[in-house]
């Protein structure tokens, strides 16, 4: 019940008449919507606790989707698809825009749930990302998408695919948005089984799960973005995805893999910034050291944030001459503090902390999409990501 707590107490009175009346689902006990919002919660969800096993599961489930689109990440994929931006932008806050396209756009909703799927795993694990042809048309023909089904039907061994293909936006640390094509896959899996009640006795049923794969074609670019289980089946995708509704022959390229230079870190930094971004200072909390020629070992400086001394004058005071960040040592993890400043009526900013590991890790896909933009436009300006063929790996 704690995601319909949080559905109930985060959503306005008036958008929760609408869901139970849009849904037919009947509150077994009267809860009278005039009465002021801090009174209606508990009698609501109160109702709801003594609904039958139907009607509340299927109010649990409704309420974990919507909680999980109205956090930032979830706002920035609802956003991304739909066409109602000015109404969504008067409505009360996250649940009661989620809650809106929830029951009113079902289906860019369910789009917005498979764009959050697509880009929090965006460069992770299950990603690749491929060179294609730029400015190519997507064909959304009835031949087209037949032989792109039957390439994937074949190539993962099932008759049962599904395919959804829509347009969406993604924003850039520019500030622009780019027009992206998303094309989602389900497909039937190998036979398994699970654990169930029927009739009181414990059983093991069979059934065959239903794993889901998405591709984004950018038409500025070419590039093509899969992400998938398992890497080989990221390629031949990509490679259908091109033939049957781009129109080119795939060749394999991928786009070059974003790596993390801290050498810049060794010395004295001052972290350029620009005013509009409202960031008021950045610091270097810690800074993880290798030797070249020992491999195995590990050194760490760590300044907390109390420490008045910048981690380079820590460094010099402690250890001189024989500091590693002057005696052929490698910056191989970083942990940098972004602050900003308060907002009208704040007391405090915000922080924002990143933690970047050689060659290729960072904590900043786990931040929100408005930390995401900030991070990745000062991370490229100050020489910390490029892309580049990694030299040093940790």
């Amino acid at each position: 019940m704690a995601s319909v707590k949080t559905f109930i107490r985060n959503t306005p009175a008036g958008s929760l008449r609408d869901y139970f009346n849009t849904t037919g689902i009947t509150l077994p006990t009267l809860v009278n919507w005039d009465e002021p919002e801090p009174a209606i919660i508990e009698p609501l969800l109160q109702a709801v606790d003594s609904m039958d096993d139907v009607a509340r599961a299927q109010v649990v489930a409704d309420a974990e989707r919507v909680s999980k689109m109205a956090d930032d990440a979830g706002q920035v994929a609802l956003f991304s698809v739909t066409k109602d931006r000015d109404h969504l932008e008067q409505l009360a806050n996250g649940h009661d825009r989620a809650l809106w396209m929830f029951l009113n756009r079902h289906d860019a909703f369910q789009r917005a749930e498979e764009v959050r799927f697509t880009d929090e795993r965006r460069r992770g694990r299950s990603w690749d990302g491929f060179q294609g042809k730029a400015g190519c048309t997507v064909q959304g023909d009835a031949v087209s998408l037949d032989a792109f089904r039957d390439a994937l039907r074949q190539q993962f061994g099932t008759q049962n695919i599904h395919v959804d293909m829509f347009e969406r936006v993604r924003p850039t640390f520019d500030g622009e948005d780019c027009r992206l094509i998303q094309v989602v896959v389900y497909r039937e899996g190998l036979p398994d089984s699970l654990l169930a009640f029927d009739g009181g006795r414990l059983v093991r049923r069979a059934y065959r799960p239903v794993f889901e794969a998405a591709m984004t074609y950018e038409p500025d670019t070419g590039v093509i973005e899969v992400v998938a289980r398992d890497r080989e089946s990221r390629t031949q995708m990509a490679k259908s995805l091109a033939r049957d509704l781009l129109g080119f022959e795939f060749g394999g390229d991928k786009v070059p893999f974003r790596r993390f230079d801290l050498s810049v870190l060794l010395a004295p930094f001052d972290f350029p910034t620009d005013i509009e971004d409202g960031i008021e200072n950045v610091e270097v909390r810690q800074l993880r050291l290798m030797p070249l020629d020992k491999v195995t070992r590990r050194v760490v400086l760590e300044c907390l944030a109390k420490e008045d001394a910048t981690i380079w004058q820590m460094a010099e005071e402690e250890f001189g001459a024989t500091s590693p960040l002057r005696t052929g040592w490698v910056v191989t993890q970083a942990r940098i503090v972004i602050k900003f400043h308060p907002k009208r009526g704040a007391r405090w900013g915000r922080t924002l902390p990143l933690t970047i590991t050689m060659p290729h890790g960072c904590n900043l896909k786990d931040r929100t999409r408005e930390e995401q933009l900030i991070g990745e436009k000062y991370l490229r300006r100050w020489g910390l990501l490029v892309d580049e063929p990694e030299l040093v790996e940790d």
